[in-house]
C-alpha cells in the first residue's frame, strides 16, 4: 500500500511509568486535610495543593522527554527488536486501525531509537506521525506541538515530514475554528507535498476553504483534481462537492446532490455514507425552509446510525472532514424541539448516547449486547416511581435543551447558553472547587439556578441526572437553589444514559452484604495511601463476611480472581484516565514479579462481573474519562458497567483522605442498614458537609453515583 494512503497515524501516551506519577502525585498531596484546623485553611491548602497538581502534570505528561523514556522501557521489553523505521510503519497501522495508545508505544519506541542513534530523520518521521495521532484523536495542542517538533528536524526527504506536518497544523486549525489560519497551513503543505500526497491536501484545502467563506477559490482547487482511485476518497469528495453547493446559497441543487449520493454504493461502508447523504439532504432542506421533509430526511438519516458506529474510518480525517456522528443527533434534536415535539427530541437524544461505548472500542473488546439497546419514553415513564425524575440534558452548538420526565409526563426547557459558554462555565466551577476557593459558592448558586432553577423540581425529589458534552464534569450534588446545595434538598445519582441506567436497576435490585476491598496497593513509595489503608479496614469491620487485600496483595491478578463473586467492590487506590484512548485508562494495582501490572479499562470489559452490584473506585479522578464530542464519558464508568457490575461510584477530582473516609463509612454504614444506595449516598455526602473543617464542596462533592439509584443491601 502506498504510504501516503495510510499516512498518519502515531500515538500520544498517557500511560506511563512517571505518568502514573503525575494523578499519583496529586492524590498524594491532598491526603489530609481534614485535619486543618479551619475551613479557610482548608481552603488554602486545597488550592496549594491544586496548584502542585497542576504543576506536576505540566512537568510530566506526554512530553518529548516523557515519551522517549517511554519508549526506551517499552523497547528494552520487547523479545524481538524492531529497527525505528519498523517501528513507525508499526505505529501507523496501529493508529489507522483506531489502536491510539498501542500507536503510541510503538512511535516511543522510534523517538528512543532516533535518540540513541541520533537520526534527525527518524526524530522528524516519528514526531510527525505523533502530531497526526494526536490530531485525529482530537488533542490539539499536542498536534501542534509535534507538528512543530519535527519541523525542528532534517528530514532525507522533506516532502515526508514538512507536507503532512504542515496539514496537521491546517487540520488542527480547522477544529479550532480557524479556517483562515487553516488555509494558510494547507497552501504551504501543498506546496511540500509528494504527487501522491497532494489530493488529500486539496481535499482538505476544500473544506476549510467553504468553511472559510470562499467558494470561489473552493470551486477553484476542487477543479484541479483528479478523481481518486479510491471508492471511499471518491464518496468523500462528491459530498464535499454537494457542501460546496449549500455554501454557494444553491439548496435546491445541494439537496439534489445528496439525494444522488444516498443511492451511491462504496462497498462495506455503503450505509454509512448514505448516513451523510440524507444528514446533507436534511441541512438543505432546512435553508429551504422545508422544516417538515428536514425531520423526515434526518429521521432516514438516524436510522442508519445503528449500522455503522461502530468502525473508526481514517478517510475522512485525512481529508479534514472530521466528520461526527453526534452532528447528527444534534440536528434531530434541534429539528424536533424546534417542532414542539418533547418526545421525538427526548428519545433522539437517548438514542445519540446509548451504543457510545460501541464507538470506543471500535471492535476491540467484547461488551454487553444490552449497551445497544434503547428504552423509549413510555418505557422509562413506567420505570420511574413516584419521587423520582430524570433530568436529562442535549448540549447544542446555540442551547441547552433540558427534559423532565417523570412518570406521567415530560417537560423541556431551553436554556439560552451557548456549549461554548457551557464549557468556560464548567470550567470555571470545576476551578473554583478544586482550588478551594470562596467563589465556589457564587458559581453555584449561578449554575444552579441557570440549569435547575426553570424545572420546577419540588424538594425531596429523587434526581436521576444524564448529563451531556461539558455536563459530565460538574458535580450537580454542589449546584444550589435558594441558598441550599441540591444535595440537601435531593438526592442524586448520575446516568450515561437512560435505557443504561434502567437496565441497571433491574439488574441487581438487592445484594448480599459481602464486600470484597482493595486498598493501598504496593508499587513505589511516592503512591502509599495510608488512608486508603485505614479507610478499608473501617468499612470491612461493616461487613463481617470480607475478603481485603492490602498493600502487596492487592494485585491485577487477585483482582480478576475475585471479580466474579464479589457483590460489594472497594477499590482504595489511585488511578488514571486516559484522556486519548478510554481503553487504556488504568486502576494502579500492586506490583507482581518486581513489575508494574496495572488494570486497564478493556482488560475490565473482560470479566465476568454480573454478580458485582457495586464498584466503588476510591481513586483521584476515576470518574473522568474522554468526551465523545457531546456524547457520554468514556473510560472506567463503561468498562465497569458493561463488564457487569450495576452501579459505580467515581471521582472527579483528586479527594482528601480525611473527607473520603468519612463520606465511605457513613455510606456503607447506611447500605449496611438496609437504606438504598441513593439516599445512602446522600446521608455520606452530608455528613461530609456538615463538618465546619470540610464544608467546601471540594470536600464533600468529588464523587458521583452512577447506574442504578435503587440498590439496596440483604443481610
Amino acid at each position: 500500500m502506498a504510504w501516503f494512503s495510510r499516512w498518519g497515524w502515531e500515538c500520544p501516551a498517557r500511560r506511563r511509568a512517571g505518568v502514573a506519577g503525575a494523578l499519583g502525585l496529586a492524590c498524594i498531596l491532598l491526603a489530609g486535610y481534614g485535619s486543618v484546623a479551619s475551613a479557610q485553611q482548608q481552603a488554602t491548602s486545597a488550592e496549594a495543593a491544586a496548584s502542585r497538581m497542576e504543576q506536576a502534570r505540566l512537568a510530566d505528561t506526554d512530553t518529548l522527554l516523557a515519551l522517549t523514556s517511554e519508549g526506551a522501557v517499552l523497547y528494552g521489553q520487547d523479545s524481538v527488536k524492531l529497527s525505528g523505521y519498523q517501528y513507525c510503519s508499526q505505529a501507523v497501522a496501529l493508529a489507522e486501525a483506531g489502536e491510539f495508545r498501542q500507536s503510541v508505544r510503538a512511535a516511543s519506541k522510534a523517538l528512543h531509537l532516533a535518540n540513541a542513534t541520533n537520526d534527525p530523520n527518524l526524530m522528524a518521521m516519528a514526531n510527525r506521525d505523533l502530531a497526526i495521532v494526536y490530531s485525529y484523536s482530537g488533542q490539539l495542542e499536542k498536534a501542534e506541538e509535534f507538528a512543530r517538533e519535527a519541523l525542528r528536524h532534517q528530514a532525507r526527504d522533506p516532502k515526508l515530514v514538512v507536507g503532512p506536518v504542515q496539514k496537521v497544523i491546517g487540520d488542527v486549525r480547522s477544529r479550532r475554528g480557524d479556517y483562515s489560519g487553516a488555509v494558510l497551513s494547507y497552501d504551504e503543505a501543498l506546496a511540500n507535498s509528494s504527487q501522491r500526497y497532494a489530493p488529500l491536501v486539496q481535499a482538505s484545502l476544500v473544506n476549510a476553504l467553504i468553511e472559510s467563506g470562499d467558494p470561489a477559490r473552493a470551486r477553484e482547487v476542487l477543479g484541479t483534481m483528479a478523481p481518486p482511485k479510491d471508492a471511499p476518497l471518491t464518496a468523500q469528495l462528491d459530498r464535499t462537492r454537494a457542501r460546496l453547493l449549500l455554501a454557494e446559497n444553491k439548496p435546491a441543487e445541494a439537496r439534489d446532490a445528496y439525494r444522488a449520493l444516498t443511492a451511491r454504493q462504496v462497498g462495506a461502508d455503503t450505509e454509512y455514507y448514505r448516513l451523510w447523504a440524507w444528514d446533507g439532504v436534511a441541512r438543505s432542506e432546512l435553508a429551504l425552509g422545508q422544516k417538515q421533509a428536514a425531520a423526515e430526511a434526518v429521521g432516514r438519516a438516524l436510522g442508519d446510525v445503528d449500522k455503522v458506529r461502530a468502525r473508526f474510518r481514517s478517510e475522512e480525517f485525512k481529508m479534514g472532514l472530521f466528520s461526527d456522528l453526534q452532528t447528527v443527533f444534534e440536528r434531530g434534536v434541534a429539528i424536533y424541539s424546534d417542532a414542539g415535539d418533547a418526545r421525538q427530541a427526548f428519545e433522539v437524544s437517548e438514542h445519540s448516547r446509548s451504543r457510545a461505548l460501541l464507538d470506543a472500542v471500535r471492535g476491540r473488546a467484547k461488551i454487553n449486547e444490552q449497551a445497544a439497546t434503547t428504552v423509549d419514553l413510555a418505557t422509562l415513564q413506567r420505570t420511574l416511581a413516584a419521587d423520582e425524575r430524570v433530568v436529562q440534558f442535549h448540549s447544542l452548538p446555540d442551547r441547552l435543551v433540558v427534559w423532565v420526565v417523570s412518570p406521567d409526563g415530560i417537560a423541556e426547557k431551553t436554556v439560552a447558553v451557548k456549549r461554548d459558554e457551557l464549557n468556560e462555565l464548567v470550567e470555571t466551577f470545576r476551578n473554583s472547587i478544586v482550588r478551594g476557593r470562596r467563589t465556589a459558592i457564587t458559581n453555584a448558586d449561578k449554575l444552579g439556578a441557570a440549569l435547575l432553577g426553570p424545572l420546577g423540581l419540588a424538594p425531596g425529589q429523587r434526581l436521576i441526572v444524564v448529563p451531556h458534552g461539558p455536563l459530565h464534569y460538574l458535580p450537580f450534588q454542589a449546584l444550589r437553589l435558594d441558598g441550599r446545595y441540591i444535595i440537601e434538598t435531593h438526592p442524586v445519582a448520575v446516568a450515561p444514559s437512560m435505557s443504561i441506567a434502567v437496565q441497571l436497576a433491574q439488574r441487581t435490585p438487592r445484594v448480599n452484604a459481602s464486600l470484597t476491598a482493595f486498598g493501598n496497593p504496593r508499587i513505589e513509595d511516592k503512591y502509599d495511601l495510608p488512608g486508603a489503608e485505614t479507610e478499608v479496614k473501617q468499612l470491612a469491620r461493616l461487613f463481617p463476611r470480607n475478603a481485603v487485600y492490602m498493600g502487596a496483595a492487592a494485585t491485577k491478578t487477585q483482582f480478576r480472581d475475585v471479580a466474579a463473586r464479589s457483590p460489594l467492590m472497594h477499590v482504595a487506590a489511585h488511578a488514571e484516565a486516559d484522556a486519548v484512548d478510554p481503553l487504556y485508562s488504568r486502576i494502579l494495582l500492586a506490583n507482581e514479579g518486581g513489575k508494574q501490572n496495572f488494570l486497564e479499562a478493556h482488560e475490565i470489559l473482560g470479566l465476568p462481573m454480573d454478580s458485582t452490584a457495586l464498584v466503588t473506585l476510591s481513586a483521584c479522578e476515576s470518574g473522568l474519562g474522554r468526551i465523545a464530542q457531546g456524547d457520554e464519558v468514556l473510560g472506567f464508568t463503561r468498562s465497569f458497567l458493561s463488564a457487569g457490575s450495576s452501579s459505580l461510584i467515581a471521582s472527579l477530582w483528586p479527594v482528601s483522605d480525611d473527607a473520603t473516609a468519612v463520606l465511605m463509612s457513613t455510606l456503607y454504614g447506611e447500605l449496611s442498614k438496609g437504606r438504598d444506595i441513593q439516599k445512602a449516598m446522600q446521608a455520606g455526602q452530608l455528613a461530609v458537609l456538615k463538618d465546619p473543617k470540610m464544608s467546601h464542596p471540594f470536600f464533600w462533592a468529588p464523587f458521583n453515583l452512577i447506574g442504578n439509584w435503587r440498590l439496596t443491601v440483604g443481610s
